[in-house]
């Protein structure tokens, strides 16, 4: 026989086991107590589980010592009625033996309870203090309807709230160190959340460290920006200072121009300064100048304290000197030049409902969302199989040819000579730019980027005034620090209509049609019985074309395309089969893969960061006439499998695809 200290001794010697043991209604554990050799008396089981009150918070325990099994069962109906018993006696100020008083209201309550439901009430009540067996205590630093909410909470589990009693709510769980009150008043905040509050929910959260609060309430303010500076601009000006600083440090403010949020930081600088100078310049700094045309810059920095300091006047000199950059613009990003809230959608250029009138319309893919909107500008000119890229979050448009309409009689487009003119579209200012143009003029040709740089490769011209071609072998790189266009080593043979890609910094050309001149309108058995099975490969360090194994079909205005580490061959022009095949770098070798269910030509395509392949409209034969499509479709290259995910607005074909950055 031990006493109760021995017990309490003897306790760390204990080895203490859980395991599940079976699930009724409630979950059900085994405790098993491995002890040296001392019986125990059942009554020491409450000293242990008193020591031991974490177990309770499972619902059933099965104790297993010796010989003797015991079995202790949990009911979650008499903690509420406990608190329902405690209620009755608060609502009839029975056995309640302490009073709290707050603005001239008095409270009556139970010391035990306060004691066990709130850390500063367990403070308050220690064995050392004088509040131990004080009858009535005062708390002046809280409102009675505050105080009256959190003792209703510790009485009964329910917490009494609204958007306009929050703040005296917070007030006192946070005096009060109630936790659960805290967590449930900011889980009302977040899910409460709107333009006219989020300023207001901003300023509490950050006044009690709500940080979950704080951090959804900074979002929403990015998110609803547009609707807070045209309504609610006081709301913001009464904005905290770690509020406005992370605001402005998201990439996300949708629909906003920088250069209003430049006069509402100094706006706000005005209502709540004067601040030290390294507090402005932390706000400030988290602007974006390059986003600023230089004539609002100089007019906003002028005479302004805050916009002076030598971190600031860097700054918008480094800006200035951005925008001065001229054709190196896109090779010179930086966090100042990139456009918040604008994720990358997929342009689709030019094209029309038939390739003979290509439209200066373009149209603008949200892949999350899967739907069309335009991008609020249009091509500056009509342009027929032109080259599309994007670099630094410019879009490129080059070479092609030129269409405009013809009279009203004919209803139809008139086709120009070949072009060289580059466009370069910048969506920060919504400004087309004509660039240099390309040392030749190109039609049928191929672009890619690779590592900034631009190569325009093969295609053909037309001559003028006659009904024939010539082919080029040519490849021309754009140096956008030069602003020029410089010669790059020629393809073995001149090629139109062929298609290419970049992997591993190393482009890849197959297909198209080798001869150096012909006919524009050849029939289709002249140009069928010319087109290349042909694959070549181009690495820009070693600057030598290879050749590279031959894909299984001829192919002439197909598109190749890159993901996961393999070159993919989709459909041409003449192909009477519709399968597509996948080429492997390391093996060098090509593989047939699942055919596309009706042959197209003519589609715009793009890789997807996630590896997918999506083609956006084109033509198919239907009883012996062309017909424009408007689906899109998706090919998932690790299932080989196609499947439509869309509808174009209207039919499209000839369109080209690019990846480009817009504002919302």
């Amino acid at each position: 026989m031990v006493s109760d200290n021995s017990f309490c001794r003897q306790r760390s010697k204990t080895q203490i086991k859980r395991a599940q043991l079976r699930t009724h209604s409630l979950p059900v554990f085994l405790l098993q107590i491995s002890m040296t050799s001392f019986s125990l008396k059942r009554s020491y089981f409450t000293s242990f589980l008193l020591l031991d009150r974490d177990l309770f918070k499972h619902s059933s325990f099965t104790f297993s010592l010796c010989m003797d099994t015991y079995s202790i069962l949990y009911s979650s109906s008499h903690r509420t009625g406990l608190l329902s018993g405690f209620q009755r006696l608060r609502d009839e100020k029975k056995m309640c033996d302490v009073v709290l008083e707050a603005g001239g209201v008095s409270f009556p309550c139970h010391r035990t309870l306060l004691a066990s439901s709130s850390d500063y009430f367990w403070a308050l009540f220690g064995e050392t203090t004088a509040e131990r067996s004080a009858d009535s205590i005062s708390l002046p630093a809280l409102i009675p309807e505050g105080l009256e909410a959190i003792l209703d909470f510790l009485y009964s589990g329910w917490l009494r709230i609204s958007s306009s009693t929050l703040p005296i709510v917070v007030e006192a769980a946070r005096y009060l160190q109630v936790e659960a009150a805290l967590s449930i008043c900011e889980q009302f905040m977040v899910d409460d959340l709107t333009a006219e509050n989020c300023c207001y929910y901003a300023n509490l959260a950050e006044q009690h460290f709500l940080l979950n609060g704080f951090e959804s309430a900074n979002q929403t303010i990015a998110k609803k920006m547009v609707a807070l500076l045209q309504k609610r601009r006081a709301d913001l000006l009464g904005l905290n200072f770690p509020s406005l600083m992370a605001v402005l440090d998201t990439d996300e403010i949708p629909g906003v121009k920088e250069v209003d949020l430049i006069k509402l930081s100094l706006d706000w600088l005005g209502e709540n300064g004067p601040l030290p100078l390294l507090k402005s310049n932390l706000l400030l700094s988290r602007l974006r100048f390059g986003l600023v045309a230089p004539s609002d810059l100089s007019e906003l920095s002028h005479g302004n304290r805050a916009m002076a300091t030598p971190l600031i006047r860097s700054q918008m000199t480094r800006a200035l000197e951005y925008h001065h950059m001229g054709s190196a613009q896109p090779i010179g990003q930086s966090r100042q030049s990139t456009l918040r809230g604008s994720p990358n959608r997929v342009l689709l250029v030019g094209g029309g409902a038939s390739t003979d009138l290509p439209e200066q319309q373009m149209l603008a893919f949200n892949s999350s969302s899967r739907t069309f909107s335009l991008p609020g500008f249009v091509l500056p000119l009509r342009l027929r199989n032109p080259c599309v890229c994007s670099v630094g979050g410019f879009l490129f448009v080059i070479g092609g040819e030129e269409g405009k309409n013809g009279d009203d009689k004919e209803k139809k487009s008139v086709t120009v000579l070949t072009s060289s003119q580059v466009w370069r579209y910048d969506p920060r200012f919504n400004h087309w730019e004509k660039m240099e143009s390309m040392l030749e003029k190109r039609v049928q040709f191929t672009c890619c980027v690779v590592e900034n740089v631009i190569y325009a490769i093969g295609g053909r011209h037309s001559q003028p005034d006659s009904n024939t071609y010539t082919s080029v072998a040519s490849v021309e790189y754009y140096n956008m620090a030069s602003g020029a266009w410089r010669r790059a080593a020629a393809m073995p043979s001149p090629l139109h209509g062929h298609a290419s890609t970049v992997l591993d910094k190393s482009i890849y050309v197959s297909g198209g049609h080798p001869a150096h001149q012909g006919s524009i309108h050849g029939s289709n058995q002249d140009v069928n019985r010319e087109i290349s099975r042909e694959c070549l490969s181009w690495d820009i360090k070693g600057r030598v074309w290879e050749k590279r194994a031959s894909m299984s079909i001829p192919r002439f205005g197909h598109r190749l395309a890159t993901a996961h580490g393999y070159i993919y061959a989709l459909l041409g022009m003449y192909e009477p089969f519709c399968d597509i095949e996948r080429y492997d770098p390391e093996s060098n070798h090509w593989t047939r893969l699942k055919p596309l269910a009706n042959g197209l030509f003519n589609y715009g395509i793009l890789s997807m960061a996630c590896g997918n392949l999506l083609v956006f409209g084109g033509t198919r034969w239907s009883d012996g006439q062309q017909v424009t499509v408007r689906s899109v479709l998706e090919y998932d290259t690790k299932k080989d499998r196609w499947r439509e995910i869309a509808k174009l607005p209207r039919p499209l074909t000839g369109t080209e695809c690019t990846l480009l950055p817009l504002p919302d």
